[in-house]
């Protein structure tokens, strides 16, 4: 990072402020072309490290991109506040972003994905409570990203 006066190292501030937001974008390398694709998440720490979890459709570019190029980037911010100015370069903005890197895999065991779907409801609704059919978790897929790398930024 060049701006190492503006890191958020704390893991715990990470944690908080990925706690506070709705959407993380993630990107795919597609043959030469980026696909960025933003869907609502969940999270966990599991030994020190960030694991996030979302779902989508059992079809489509996202899914075919997750078996065939797992390695994946992403992003979340939040916080964004303007700071006008008098001058054109001296507007600047107040936000905080996360970004990193990791692999992608599909989860299979509906246990699993009761608990990454749950922390997703948890995440959106703020209700860990949720019940999952059969169906729902036959006919969904559900993504586990783990964190390779991620740094902070805040101003």
């Amino acid at each position: 990072m060049r701006r190492s006066d503006r890191e958020v190292v704390d893991k715990d501030e990470i944690a908080d402020f990925i706690g506070t937001q709705q959407i993380i974008r993630v990107g795919f390398a597609d043959g030469g072309e980026v696909y960025i694709v933003p869907v609502n998440y969940g999270f966990d720490i599991s030994d020190g490290n960030f694991v996030f979890y979302f779902h989508g459709a059992k079809a489509g570019r996202k899914y075919e991109l997750a078996k065939k190029s797992p390695d994946v980037g992403f992003e979340i911010d939040g916080g964004y506040q303007l700071m006008p100015s008098e001058t054109a370069c001296g507007y600047s903005a107040h936000f905080k972003s996360v970004i990193g890197s990791g692999r992608l895999d599909l989860i299979e065991d509906n246990n699993e994905k009761i608990h990454a779907l749950g922390r997703i409801m948890a995440q959106v609704s703020g209700r860990a409570d949720w019940e999952f059919s059969g169906q729902m978790l036959s006919e969904t897929a559900v993504f586990r990203l783990e964190v390779r790398s991620l740094t902070c930024k805040a101003k």
